[in-house]
């Protein structure tokens, strides 16, 4: 059975979860189709069109959701919004639905409102089942569970090295299925449950051709050369055991912090961020240096013919902002799956429908 969706997204990003889905629909003989998508960053909706089948200019509305008319967008079918994590990251302030980006979420809830698609599919960060003591994902969870005609929502902390993606990522995916659409999705379960099992940072970045976009070498300070000569893969500026006094940064409790972190070659990376400032950008365990914009897009699993426009700054913040495609592809697969009636491997979904932890939980990135 050849199954047909269109495709809304709100929050879109250069397009991770666009792609992810793609992917997917590919492999599963889905039909999908580009509907529309927003974005406030000039340059993110201009890498979304460069690289999206089907996005074109006038689909892809560089706009502030908040004065986005969503009652005249066109009809859509399946619906992804990965709405804004600033207030609930576990390293920002975490003001949660207090914060200037926490109420985001709000906007999804009326595109289910409005549209009524057959299933959406939301992101977050880990950081959200804590905020304001659980409150606020209970409040986000119940406002999506009961837009429009009503959803069944699977919501689940997935951990993406165990799919495959070089990374320790661990984010939040709400699916929803609309309430009168027969389908039962569940949890697609791990391709690489092992630690055995999961992509290393080397491998990631192994064999990356010279002519890829996007791979300008950050100029370092000679004192940042300095200080990363004495950091082992593995290490941060705080717990470098060979350290010097003049160049170690003393900053009370930051000993398990990213700052000036530099990759294992043998192990996922660490959380991939979009924000921050010196020190946050990620580093090459061999060469005292930061990573490339496509070492970083390597690491979020993009493929080296996706290319990011912007300047260098805001190519490393779309890239950290973004779902992992690979990360999004497992669960679209898993959905479109459910769709055709094709049964795949599952397991239990780790967050109760009210956000509750049913299964150990762990809190490690960003």
């Amino acid at each position: 059975m050849t199954l047909r969706f269109t495709l809304g997204e709100l929050f879109s990003g250069p397009g991770g979860m666009a792609l992810g889905a793609h992917l997917a629909a590919r492999e599963t003989g889905t039909a999908l189709k580009h509907g529309w998508a927003n974005d406030y960053d000039e340059s993110t909706v201009a890498t979304y069109i460069a690289n999206i089948e089907g996005a074109t200019a006038k689909s892809v509305i560089c706009q502030d959701v908040r004065s986005l008319d969503i009652d005249s967008l066109p009809h859509i079918d399946g619906f992804a919004f990965g709405f804004p994590c600033n207030d609930y990251s576990l390293v920002g302030e975490n003001r949660g639905l207090k914060g200037e980006f926490g109420p985001l979420f709000s906007y999804g809830v009326r595109v289910l409102e409005r549209h009524e698609p057959e299933w959406f599919v939301a992101e977050n960060v880990s950081g959200l089942r804590s905020s304001n003591g659980g409150d606020d994902f209970k409040l986000i969870l119940d406002a999506i569970r009961n837009a429009g005609p009503g959803y069944r929502i699977t919501p689940h902390l997935y951990r993406f090295e165990d799919y495959g993606v070089p990374q320790r990522r661990h984010r939040i995916i709400v699916v929803g299925v609309r309430e009168d659409v027969p389908i039962n999705f569940e949890v697609p379960a791990p391709t690489h449950p092992d630690r055995s099992q999961w992509t290393s940072a080397s491998e990631a970045l192994a064999g990356i051709p010279a002519t890829a976009p996007n791979h300008e070498i950050t100029r370092q300070s000679s004192t940042v050369v300095r200080r990363l000569e004495l950091i082992d893969p593995g290490e941060n500026a705080f717990n470098a055991k060979r350290m010097s006094d003049e160049l170690r940064l003393n900053v009370k409790g930051a000993t398990l912090s990213q700052i000036y972190k530099r990759l294992h070659p043998d192990r996922p990376s660490y959380t991939i961020t979009g924000s921050g400032g010196g020190g946050t950008h990620g580093y090459h365990w061999a060469e005292p240096r930061a990573l490339t914009n496509r070492e970083r897009a390597r690491i979020q699993t993009f493929p080296d013919d996706f290319e990011f426009i912007g300047r260098k700054e805001n190519v490393r913040r779309q890239v950290g902002m973004a779902v992992p495609p690979q990360g999004a592809f497992h669960i679209f697969r898993a959905l479109f799956r459910s769709f055709q009636g094709v049964s795949y491997p599952t397991i239990p979904a780790n967050l109760s429908a009210d956000g509750m932890p049913v299964a150990p939980q762990e809190e490690v990135d960003a």
